[in-house]
């Protein structure tokens, strides 16, 4: 364990969007590992855990970001690209980038054993994801890693399970490129807690 490990509350109290990230020799494949080991423990519907993970580092983290920006350069506007370009590198910068996709089998599986819960299992899928997500997210941030979210998909999906294999029936969901915070995130607002919550 890293001595960096924080308690939950300051997991969860420090986790922020860092959208600039470095390499660094300590954040290995084997340290990932655990990372990701500790995040599946996240809970989803039914237990379908029908998320599925691709982690990319090194010279794949960096193609990844290259295809990126590949596919949006006809997108962009001409003026608007170098912002673009310099917002993906604090990403491709990094030690490695999660994706996250769902398994659209295993949605369909559950909707076949579960009939009367059909339509709501694709809200479920994706809610499970998104718990899995945080909880990889507040996994890092334990350990001093920085991450953000990025959504680049769909426009990325086909050149993404053309390059690393992909099975058909994985949608992609979200990317999270980490690495060594490369940078202080600004402040956080919060809408006033009695506008949220409410006892009784």
């Amino acid at each position: 364990m890293s001595t960096t490990t924080t308690t939950l509350k300051e997991a969860i109290v420090n986790r922020r969007s860092i959208r600039k990230v470095k390499k660094n020799e300590t954040i290995t494949k084997e340290r990932i590992n655990e990372v990701v080991k500790t995040a599946l423990h996240a809970p989803s519907s039914f237990n379908m855990q029908s998320s599925r993970i691709v982690v990319l580092m090194n010279a794949e983290h960096e193609k990844f970001w290259d295809i990126v920006k590949e596919t949006l350069r006809p997108r962009v506007p001409e003026e608007n690209f170098g912002a673009t370009v310099e917002r993906l590198q604090g990403f491709r910068d990094g030690a490695g980038t999660i994706l996250f996709f769902e398994n659209q089998e295993t949605v369909k599986t559950m909707q076949e054993n579960a009939p009367s819960y059909k339509e709501q299992f694709p809200f479920w899928s994706h809610q499970g994801n998104a718990m899995l997500q945080y909880a990889m997210w507040m996994s890092l941030t334990a350990e001093g890693i920085g991450a953000s979210l990025q959504h680049y998909n769909p426009i990325i999906d086909e050149e993404v399970k053309r390059t690393w294999d992909i099975p058909a029936e994985w949608t992609l969901i979200a990317q999270m490129p980490f690495g060594e915070p490369n940078e202080e995130p600004g402040e956080r607002t919060f809408l006033p807690f009695e506008d949220i919550v409410k006892f009784y």
